[in-house]
């Protein structure tokens, strides 16, 4: 069975079908199937913005659907950048741009706890919709290090190897990301709405 994911984050496409090898659901890009058109992510919750893309590519495309909104929530900084995540800086701004604007803002701050969360929708064409969550705990270091992962992760660090997202492997980072939790939970949820009608 076939899932398009709402995203051309290669990234995230990556590790969408990293956790999903050990199904028989076969995961494609909006790339993959040519769908080119933006979605509005107007909501103002990791949740709702899930459900936005996924429901609209569920609905549009007669497909199931599948869809996260990610981002990372500051303690000191009142959860900034939170659904901004990818947008901090703003509009068509880069990775590296936002985690410059970060760190400007944690200057003189000593509170560095900070977490990924992650909101995970599947959708059906009927509308019919689970969601999942999940968080990642860490700290905010000064200096980057590593050069894996993408967003803030070399600057995120993980207690549990004493490394940066961006340090960790792939098989690493899938067993304590806040991604790969939320699609775990996914997963065991996905076929009670499958296969309902």
């Amino acid at each position: 069975m076939k899932i398009v994911v709402a995203s051309n984050n290669k990234n995230k496409i990556k590790e969408f079908k990293k956790i999903f090898e050990d199904t028989n659901f076969e995961l494609v890009s909006l790339n993959e199937i040519g769908y080119m058109n933006d979605i509005d992510e107007y909501g103002v919750t990791f949740e709702e913005n899930a459900l936005i893309k996924a429901r609209t590519i569920a609905l549009e495309l007669d497909v199931i659907a599948i869809a996260d909104d990610s981002g990372l929530e500051v303690e000191a900084l009142n959860k900034e950048p939170g659904v901004y995540s990818a947008r901090y800086a703003g509009l068509h701004k880069s990775d590296e741009d936002n985690n410059k604007k970060l760190i400007h803002n944690m200057k003189g701050i000593t509170n560095r706890k900070a977490r990924y969360v992650c909101a995970i929708c599947l959708c059906k064409p009927n509308g019919e919709y689970i969601i999942t969550e999940d968080y990642c705990d860490g700290y905010i270091i000064d200096e980057p290090k590593g050069n894996g992962g993408f967003g803030y992760d070399p600057y995120f660090l993980v207690p549990e190897f004493n490394k940066t997202m961006a340090e960790i492997t792939l098989e690493e980072k899938n067993t304590i990301s806040h991604r790969a939790k939320a699609l775990e939970k996914l997963k065991v949820k996905y076929e009670t709405i499958i296969n309902s009608k």
